[in-house]
């Protein structure tokens, strides 16, 4: 049976797991409100379903059309978009945002105040630092030729990224690779390699005791 405070918002259809938890003032199945400029699709969306054994903290938003795992922490003020699957056991940091048609594989630890842009992936055992910053848009919203060409990073199995970088889009972050704190990464970053600076550059190999 789910455990919903006294102040929390749960819309209609909303699909809560046994032993899932909504506490004060957290908002679960929010509809979009789309600027009439905005990129994002606008199709129906099915209620939002959470996990067993989940945990949706003070202040969360999880809008309508996203699956959360089971045993997530969601927590306070953090915001989940739409058409966002979340795998199990995964932690969402205070105030961080995972924005709409991303998908975050299992144990992924994503920490406070980062940002996650919309068309991302992050797979499996993935380590987001606080305030690191990914983008999805080469061209800030000018152009026609941004449109069909807006897509986030691909962020692959073990990958941490450090606190404070930012990932240009549509990169790839190679399986077991380390983004260093600070990072401005411009190009795709090759698997169990270690980057650092602004552009990141190739510091060395990942050594074998730091894999999973």
């Amino acid at each position: 049976m789910a455990e919903i405070h006294p102040t929390a918002t749960v819309y209609e259809g909303t699909v809560l797991g046994d032993g899932v938890k909504v506490l004060e003032n957290a908002v679960v199945g929010k509809q979009p409100t789309l600027s009439p400029r905005s990129t994002a699709k606008r199709d129906p969306l099915p209620p939002a379903t959470i996990g067993a054994g989940t945990v949706v903290s003070t202040g969360a938003i999880v809008f309508a059309g996203s699956t959360i795992g089971e045993r997530v922490i969601l927590g306070d003020q953090s915001c989940v978009r739409e058409r966002v699957e979340v795998g199990d056991d995964v932690v969402l940091g205070r105030g961080s945002l995972i924005e709409n048609d991303t998908t975050v594989g299992a144990r992924t630890k994503i920490q406070a105040e980062a940002y996650v842009t919309a068309y991302s992936t992050l797979e499996e055992d993935v380590f987001i630092a606080p305030c690191v910053v990914t983008t999805n848009d080469n061209w800030m919203g000018r152009t026609e030729k941004r449109f069909g060409n807006v897509r986030g990073p691909r962020i692959r199995r073990g990958a941490r990224v450090g606190g404070g970088a930012t990932i240009c889009p549509d990169l790839e972050i190679g399986e077991e690779a380390f983004v260093g704190a600070g990072a401005v990464v411009t190009k795709d970053v090759p698997p169990r390699t270690v980057v650092v600076g602004n552009p990141a550059r190739v510091l060395r190999e990942v050594p074998d005791e730091e894999l999973l």
